[in-house]
């Protein structure tokens, strides 16, 4: 197994004392929720004294719409904004990291002079700041030391295009709370890994719908640990270390378990599996010719999506939301429709880029042309607006969600999935190396 990095991230609270708080502030948070629900208020505000003051990490402040739409209302922009008022500036369990001033390595991304990117015409979305360029020049510099020395990612023609991704920029757009850089080195891993897997075993890199089941079923025993008999555990181990997906998944896993609680491990591992499940429909339309209906296509998409990025906000955020606030079904819903919404951004802004590859490459707007019969272009505006449906539903059931259950950690987790949306589509706009739009205004 490859070293660990010099200063592994952390768990965000002492050991002992964690594990018997957290259940402790998991009973009060579900009874919290509970009292809201049936009073139509929130529970009574905890003692200032309850947690030290910490300064909370700055995030880049809320532009609005880039278009003409209606502005978020106030409890979305309360979410946005994050949790205030007595007893929650101890949310904040650690100090945003500061790095050093002054020039260092130069940033290995393309994307760090590309120039910035056009957004879709109509497209609902929020601007926000560029990401922290010291913060992005180091999490470059590391993930490409890792990707190379660790996991032996990819071979050195595919230097360009690993560096034209701006993964840097991708994460430390989407996670602005994130305390440290290690922090945002869990996040980042675990994005290389998952595009590893996705570009080796279902793209352009030599991945392909035969025998996809079995990859991706031996790739996840890397995030989900085989408990098998002594005689074939060491099989199984070194199978971990046979490709570059598997390579990345392992390590990004480790990594991140050393950061996060078990709860947090297996709430990724499921989102993980739901990614792999979307993986398999469609490599199986794939293998049969088919182009699903549009309903199918975006169930499909709500398994196939982003959903393991934001669902672990909390994690790079350095604390936890419990588990059973997790797995209430109005969050669940709230992280499925971020999901979805920024899925179809990838779709959007992918269109011509897809095109440009062999065979028929699947998105919304395809989809859309052939089975509702309209063109190219009638085909894409409608893909705009099934957006931003997505994304007004999902700012709905947010603000009603932060209304309902007033507790500081289910106020930062939803600001943390919202700060992940918009910093989505902020990277997906400006990687001018990847992306272009279709001549349809």
């Amino acid at each position: 197994m490859p070293p660990p990095d010099p200063t592994p991230p952390q768990s965000s609270l002492p050991e002992a004392a964690a594990r018997f708080g957290a259940q402790v502030l998991t009973d009060a948070a579900a009874r919290a929720c509970d009292i809201t629900a049936a009073t139509g208020g929130p529970p009574s505000a905890p003692s200032a004294t309850a947690a030290p003051t910490v300064p909370e990490p700055a995030l880049p402040p809320l532009a609005g719409p880039a278009t003409d739409v209606p502005v978020p209302g106030a409890d979305l922009e309360r979410v946005l904004r994050g949790p205030s008022g007595i007893g929650t500036s101890g949310l904040r369990l650690t100090l945003r990291e500061e790095l050093p001033d002054g020039p260092g390595p130069a940033a290995p991304e393309a994307s760090a002079t590309a120039p910035k990117g056009r957004p879709i015409p109509g497209l609902y979305y929020h601007q926000v700041a560029d990401p922290d360029p010291v913060r992005v020049e180091e999490v470059s510099r590391r993930i490409k030391s890792w990707a190379l020395d660790e996991v032996s990612l990819y071979p050195d023609d595919w230097e360009e295009e690993f560096d034209g991704f701006s993964v840097g920029s991708y994460m430390v757009g989407c996670h602005p709370d994130a305390p440290t850089v290690d922090h945002l080195m869990i996040a980042t891993r675990l994005m290389v890994a998952e595009n590893a897997v996705d570009d080796c075993y279902c793209e352009d890199h030599g991945g392909s719908p035969i025998g996809l089941g079995e990859r991706l079923l031996l790739a996840h025993t890397a995030l989900d640990p085989l408990h098998t008999t002594e005689e074939y555990q060491p099989d199984w181990a070194k199978s971990l270390h046979a490709d570059a997906p598997r390579r990345a998944y392992r390590s990004a896993m480790e990594y991140f378990v050393q950061a996060g609680s078990p709860s947090q491990a297996d709430r990724f591992r499921h989102d993980m599996a739901r990614l792999h499940l979307g993986y398999l429909a469609e490599a199986a339309w794939s293998q049969m010719d088919q182009v699903p209906e549009v309903w199918e296509y975006l169930a499909m998409r709500q398994f196939n999506n982003f959903r393991p990025c934001p669902t672990i906000t909390d994690t790079v955020g350095g604390y936890e939301l419990p588990a059973d606030l997790h797995a209430r079904p109005a969050m669940q819903k709230v992280i499925a429709l971020a999901g979805n919404a920024t899925t179809i951004v990838n779709d959007l802004y992918s269109y011509t880029k897809e095109l440009d590859s062999p065979g028929t490459h699947l998105n919304l707007p395809v989809v859309i042309a052939e089975r509702e019969g309209l063109s190219e272009r009638d085909a894409y505006l409608k893909s705009v607006e099934v957006h931003n449906d997505l994304m007004h539903s999902f700012e709905t059931e947010a603000a009603a969600l932060a209304a309902d259950c007033p507790l500081p950690t289910v106020q930062r987790f939803l600001r943390g999935v919202a700060a992940w949306v918009d910093g989505n589509h902020h990277w997906h706009q400006n990687n001018t190396y990847r992306y272009s739009l279709p001549d349809f205004w």
